[in-house]
């Protein structure tokens, strides 16, 4: 499968970055990681979602537009292939179960406008987690802001992301489910994920793979 453009998503905790930085210095791709640790909004939205749901997810609706733009749209000559660990769409996702309804519609029209203009993976991976495999991982990383983030939010996320997920036709989507394996800390894991994404062709639409 020739492969340019590949996504790795998954929900809170579902170890995404981690390895999407292991694929990109394996395989010297271009790697294209989400700016949030400097988000103001983020911590106050976790005390006080309420109040701060909205500007936050214009601020990174924002911040994914101007990063997609300049690092994949216009990608340079060095790099064959180029990781990101999201995918413009999530911004959508999150909005929808954060954002009340007058809100969220106000910020659909938005997004559908910017979305037309942004680039579609060659193939996107989605990492499945229990919820509590997640809380464990978002404990063990300890994130101070994140320490509040419940099953029920989770449970939300992870159902956005699949009903998201079910409309796609226009492009691969490989749902890995790595409940059994630690990809982070070991190599035959990691191999099997690697092997999973780089070794086999996939059709449009959801494929699933239990590893």
């Amino acid at each position: 499968m020739d492969i340019r453009f590949l996504v790795i998503e998954g929900n809170i905790g579902s170890g995404k970055t981690s390895l999407a930085k292991k694929l990109s210095a394996e395989y010297n791709a271009k790697l294209v990681l989400e700016q949030f640790a400097d988000n103001p909004f983020l911590p106050k939205f976790y005390e006080n979602p309420e109040k701060y749901s909205f500007p936050l997810e214009l601020s990174f609706l924002a911040e994914r537009y101007k990063q997609i733009k300049k690092e994949i749209l216009n990608p340079g000559l060095f790099h064959s292939l180029i990781i990101a660990d999201y995918y413009f769409s999530k911004s959508a996702i999150f909005a929808k179960n954060t954002l009340q309804k007058d809100e969220y519609n106000l910020f659909n029209q938005i997004f559908n406008i910017i979305f037309e203009s942004m680039p579609k993976p060659d193939l996107y991976v989605y990492l499945s987690l229990s919820i509590e495999n997640l809380l464990n991982n978002i404990q063990i990383r300890g994130r101070a802001y994140e320490q509040t983030i419940d099953s029920g939010y989770l449970e939300k996320i992870r159902q956005g992301y699949i009903n998201y997920l079910k409309q796609v036709t226009d492009f691969p989507v490989l749902i890995l489910d790595t409940n059994n394996i630690d990809f982070v800390h070991n190599i035959e894991g990691y191999k099997l994920i690697k092997d999973a994404i780089f070794k086999s062709d996939y059709k449009l639409g959801i494929n699933r793979v239990i590893l």
